[in-house]
């Protein structure tokens, strides 16, 4: 069992625990799940080595109750208590949970008045106009529901990248260490790294293709074989991921990259650009239009050299003006992955977080990284846990401690403070002056006017004490739209206040994202790529940050945390060395 099926049934207690209206157990339940889903360790491990006094020990929020639970999930495959609670309801109503804006007691109310028990009932109840007429809910709950549907079937249709791209890499790794396979690589939009891809694609370089396709095919957690052909087979995981895998010739390979990796529209203009050449340009590779002859295609590098262009990173290719970059050799030197040196946005259990400081600060610096801000949330996000003034100033006091304590890492004090309706700060100036970082987050009325959330940003990206505005849009993909705000302004307060951007790498946030960071870049806007992270593993997400960056031509220069912890004092007001 992983880590997150293990949890999804703890999240599945507490969901059937609330409709019930049972007290405190639901967010036991949710506590312990979050803990086990983001920690990265093991369960099973701790599980043979330690038995429920690991679990204990080691997944924060987990107690003797659910540790036995636990264990019957790990053992078993299955929890008796969570199939008895299940008996109660129908079997399709629990899928209601993935529609925003419904919880479990709305859900539980609706199935009571209106016997609603899937999405197909729910959105016929919305057509008909049934729910607006429900007590506590009314016509804007009805909207809220009409369009959280329509979120939940595009998510339905599309994965979130950073979902789908940790099992990508692991299965193109695993081909990678097949003797007979010479090169092999993700491609389409997940080589592109657009934030949602569809499908899986991965391409691969072998004389023996019946060897990798009977490998492919035959994985343990594949879940059914779509098609397994000479050259090209499908796959469902066990997860529910579509993966398909071509194999050819090594002499083929680059061109086969350049031409799957896409985008469509990238792909016309270099054929068209090739045409212009006298060449034509196919999976197979680079071919004189005159005798078909062959003159390159076994590296991308030597496709694109072919057509006298320099060869975009992958990131860059959705015709946004990379062609003719690249035939000037015009292109970009864009942030590489290896270039983040710390993280300026990160929970602990202090507030919403699983883990302590000092567990964050040490799997920080494991990154390698030189320096990482604890940003804990203000007073206000009570559902965060946020703290109080004088419960974060010595919070304050424990991070400056842990910071004198560890050694190869700067511990940086800070908060996630929010922007409150009115365009003020949570935190007085007088406690903002001693954080060496704030990040400043708009958690509330995301249904304001444009005209109303763009003053309530510019006016706090005013305050002398805001160093990041965090998550700039609100969106959450899938589930929640971006709110109206006037993103030319903030950016141009952003950039007159020296107020970075923050690119948030969690895979539901993503935001900015890549076409909005590109935009700010124009207005003079520098960035700080973060992970949010809630947790140790959370901090992962960093590679998804970059991934946005590269696709918005970000360098170096432009993001902060490109940066080396010497350079901090030039780069924030208060941080001193």
């Amino acid at each position: 069992m992983r880590n997150s099926e293990v949890a999804d049934v703890l999240y599945g207690v507490a969901d059937i625990l609330e409709m019930q209206n049972v007290q405190f157990k639901p967010n036991a339940y949710r506590k312990a799940a979050r803990s086990v889903e983001e920690s990265p360790k093991d369960i099973n491990e701790v599980l043979r080595s330690s038995g429920k006094e690991g679990l204990k020990k080691n997944f924060p929020g987990v107690g003797e109750s659910i540790a036995e639970k636990i264990e019957e999930i790990v053992t078993t495959g299955k929890l008796r208590y969570y199939d008895e609670l299940k008996k109660k309801f129908p079997k399709h109503l629990f899928g209601l949970m993935e529609i925003r804006g419904l919880g479990p007691k709305r859900i539980k109310l609706l199935y009571d008045k209106l016997k609603i028990s899937n999405v197909k009932q729910l959105e016929a109840a919305v057509r008909k106009h049934r729910i607006s007429k429900l007590e506590t809910f009314g016509e804007k709950s009805e909207e809220d529901i009409s369009k959280g549907i329509e979120l939940f079937k595009m998510g339905r249709e599309r994965m979130l990248l950073g979902y789908a791209l940790p099992t990508a890499l692991e299965i193109e790794n695993r081909l990678r260490r097949l003797k007979f396979v010479k090169s092999v690589s993700a491609a389409g939009s997940l080589r592109r790294r657009k934030e949602t891809i569809g499908d899986v694609d991965i391409l691969a370089a072998s004389s023996s293709a019946d060897k990798v396709m009977s490998f492919f095919t035959e994985m343990g957690d594949v879940s059914r074989v779509l098609a397994k052909g000479a050259t090209k087979s499908s796959v469902i995981l066990k997860s529910g991921l579509q993966i398909d895998l071509r194999v050819v010739d090594s002499s083929s390979y680059g061109a086969a990259l350049q031409y799957f990796t896409g985008s469509k529209e990238h792909n016309i203009k270099v054929r068209e650009l090739a045409m212009k050449k006298g060449l034509k340009i196919n999976e197979y590779g680079v071919f004189k239009l005159k005798g078909n002859k062959k003159i390159a295609g076994r590296t991308e590098q030597e496709v694109y050299k072919a057509l006298g262009m320099g060869c975009p990173e992958p990131e860059m290719r959705e015709n946004r003006g990379e062609v003719e970059a690249a035939l000037m050799h015009r292109l970009p030197e864009i942030i590489s992955y290896g270039s983040i040196k710390g993280d300026f946005h990160t929970h602990t259990r202090h507030s919403d977080g699983s883990d302590s400081i000092e567990e964050m600060a040490a799997a920080a610096k494991k990154l390698g990284y030189e320096y990482i801000a604890i940003t804990d949330h203000s007073k206000s996000m009570r559902i965060a846990r946020g703290l109080s003034e004088q419960e974060m100033l010595e919070h304050v006091k424990r991070i400056k401690a842990v910071d004198r304590k560890v050694g190869g890492i700067k511990v940086l004090a800070g908060s996630e403070v929010d922007i409150l309706p009115n365009g003020e700060l949570d935190y007085s100036d007088d406690l903002l002056k001693k954080f060496d970082v704030v990040v400043a987050s708009v958690h509330s009325r995301f249904k304001s006017s444009r005209e109303e959330m763009t003053k309530r940003i510019v006016k706090a990206l005013q305050n002398p004490y805001i160093d990041i505005l965090s998550h700039p849009t609100g969106r959450l993909i899938g589930k929640r739209e971006p709110y109206e705000v006037d993103l030319k302004e903030v950016f141009e307060a952003a950039a007159k206040n020296r107020v970075y951007l923050e690119i948030n790498s969690h895979p539901e946030r993503s935001d900015l994202s890549d076409t909005n960071a590109m935009e700010a870049k124009k207005h003079g806007c520098k960035f700080v790529i973060n992970t949010d992270a809630h947790s140790t593993t959370g901090l992962g997400y960093m590679q998804l940050g970059v991934s946005i960056s590269r696709r918005a031509w970000l360098t170096s220069k432009d993001v902060i945390n490109a940066s080396p912890a010497r350079q901090l004092m030039k780069l924030f007001k208060r941080i001193k060395n």
